[in-house]
């Protein structure tokens, strides 16, 4: 069985090695693209079985987004979305034989977990402009400066460790489990590691949230300073 801390290269091309997280996250977001061009295209005022289901994943997104940042959820719901949607398929990957969930790997969630890092960013300056979004690093007081902006950092790192070592953990529990047993008994363990995949995946979006409202919340001027 291989180390969940190697990644073995699937092909080379040249000097340059593919590793099969890459080639199976690349195939999740043309899934991704392919599927949302495709409801777009047939969107209809009487909705079909498809259209509601999509409706309804969107509405269940703006609900948790507006319970989260009590803002209104448009600027918030193509990341977000698109951050559950793919961290859902990736983790559900596994169902596919001799397919290992690129959320199991280092490189995806160490990826996502940057996104995010760069996200809340992105957010914290639009909400309160770059003087506001640097004037949050020295809340309470500029003493908290560097830990301010350690914390910022750890926050990232603690959600790309939660998301692999899940993932990678029940990955390599079930591989366990079918190598020394039946072929009919990791069947609950594989049910129940879909079921962690969806919670990891929802917990990774509404961490992704709480950090980014954290961010446009402390650029915003203080009472006094209006």
């Amino acid at each position: 069985m291989e180390s969940p801390l190697e990644s073995l290269p699937l092909v080379m091309l040249g000097p340059v090695p593919i590793m099969a997280s890459v080639v199976v996250t690349w195939a999740i977001m043309a899934l991704l693209v392919l599927g949302a061009a495709l409801l777009a295209r047939r969107l209809r005022l009487v909705p079909s079985r498809v259209q509601t289901a999509a409706e309804l994943l969107v509405g269940t997104v703006d609900s948790q987004i507006r319970d989260v940042t009590g803002a209104p959820p448009a600027p918030y719901r193509a990341f977000v979305g698109t951050l559950f949607l793919f961290i859902l398929m990736a983790n559900w990957a596994s169902l596919i034989p001799g397919i290992t969930p690129p959320t199991a790997t280092m490189e995806t969630p160490a990826a996502l977990a940057a996104l995010v890092f760069v996200a809340i960013i992105h957010f914290g300056i639009r909400g309160g402009g770059l003087r506001g979004f640097l004037r949050g690093f020295a809340r309470p007081n500029p003493v908290m400066i560097p830990l301010n902006m350690l914390e910022s950092l750890t926050r990232s790192v603690s959600m790309f460790v939660r998301l692999f070592g899940n993932v990678m953990s029940g990955v390599f529990v079930i591989a366990i489990v079918g190598s020394l047993a039946a072929l009919l008994v990791p069947i609950p363990l594989m049910v129940l590691d879909l079921l962690t995949g969806a919670v990891q995946a929802y917990i990774f979006a509404v961490l992704s949230m709480v950090f980014i409202t954290s961010a446009v919340e402390k650029g915003q001027p203080e009472p006094k300073d209006i």
